[in-house]
């Protein structure tokens, strides 16, 4: 028998979404709009401790929303983690302004917050106007956005917590920091709609600007009139359903990524030159559990872990390319330290769905054990 392929994060979906889903469709509230959206965004905002949600077709969308409702726009800058999805810094192109980047904290990833002062501080002693600083909740660990407020007072904060749901720093859960955050729901997030996203926030204003925008900015008349142009943006009512049927099952699918990461801790305890980024974060959702490798330690390169399960069928990922390497954004403005750089040549995020089944565990490890006999 030919062993199936071992995924990244797969999508953890049960009987309990099938029932969900089900129900909805025979409601007959197919559209982008219906009960099961309207009780989808009051869960997610009681899990976020939030007063309000608006739910959309993507985070990047929840990002681009969140931008344009507090006015950013042309001739401003924004300031966002190198170390990202393309995502973060393409929700700040969309409303015309330019994003700068700040490289990243070793232990965690997350943004260094002395640069993202420093970026701050210069750009307006430039005369430049920063319209926000965009901190993103890296591969599940909240990041310290007490810190960020510090570094950047005045300046509005937008948490792109795609990656964090469930996750908490300080007491708090992710989505509940700056003025409006934004939550992924793809097909490989910890909780998945298929596709679809929502944006978080306490500003009853900003929400319904959000809301206003992502229905194609029509106004509220029989007839459509629009004064705005707007953007079709809003998440559907069957994918809602289905999102209400994950969220029963967040708290249980986290526990069984934490297992997951605590279990690679163990395996690589006793493993030079080798660590677990932001292990020791007792918050953090283990949405991906990455592993970075010094060469020189170990006597082997992250590289050739994932090459070896790559043929076995097993996937893994390296981190995020920094956004200051990616071709599209090579010329943008980036205050640097190598953190990013180094955590792009030396990590590799390896499997951590759920849903990852007891006999692909077990190939999983036995796979690694293998590869580090070799060494």
């Amino acid at each position: 028998m030919v062993n199936a392929r071992v995924y990244l994060s797969a999508p953890d979906v049960s009987g309990v979404e099938e029932r969900y889903l089900v129900n909805a469709l025979r409601s007959g509230w197919v559209a982008p709009v219906g009960p099961d959206l309207t009780e989808f965004e009051r869960e997610i905002a009681r899990r976020c401790a939030t007063a309000h949600a608006v739910g959309v077709s993507s985070g990047t969308a929840a990002l681009h929303l969140a931008l344009l409702a507090l006015g950013v726009g042309p001739g401003q800058a924004v300031v966002v983690p190198t170390l990202t999805f393309a995502a973060t810094a393409n929700a700040v192109v969309y409303t015309g302004a330019e994003p700068v980047f700040v490289d990243s904290l070793p232990g965690d990833g997350n943004a260094d917050p002395d640069l993202v002062a420093r970026a701050v501080g210069d750009l307006h002693r430039e005369g430049r106007t920063v319209g926000a600083v965009v901190p993103v909740d890296l591969f599940g660990s909240v990041a310290d956005h007490a810190a960020y407020a510090d570094a950047a007072p005045g300046v509005p904060l937008v948490e792109d917590a795609a990656e964090a749901l469930g996750a908490h720093r300080d007491g708090r859960p992710a989505g509940s920091f700056g003025r409006a955050a934004a939550l992924s729901f793809n097909g490989n997030k910890i909780l998945t709609t298929s596709g679809g996203g929502m944006l978080v926030t306490d500003d009853g204003a900003l929400a319904e600007r959000c809301r206003h925008l992502a229905t194609q900015a029509r106004e509220p008349v029989e007839h459509y009139e629009h004064r705005d142009v707007g953007y079709n943006y809003r998440l559907s009512n069957l994918l809602a359903a289905l999102g209400r049927g994950q969220l029963t099952r967040l708290d249980e699918m986290i526990d069984r990524r934490r297992r997951l990461r605590e279990a690679y801790l163990k395996l690589f305890a006793a493993v030079p030159g080798t660590r677990l980024l932001g292990d020791g974060d007792p918050g953090a959702n283990c949405w991906l559990t990455t592993l970075v490798v010094e060469p020189g330690q170990a006597g082997w390169a992250a590289a050739d872990l994932g090459a070896w399960l790559a043929a076995r069928d097993i996937e893994t990922r390296p981190v995020w390319k920094p956004m200051h390497r990616q071709p599209v954004y090579a010329e943008r403005r980036a205050w640097l330290t190598g953190v990013a750089d180094r955590l792009f040549e030396t990590g590799l995020n390896l499997p951590s769905g759920s849903g990852l089944r007891d006999d692909d565990r077990r190939r999983v490890f036995e796979a690694i054990e293998a590869f580090l006999a070799t060494r």
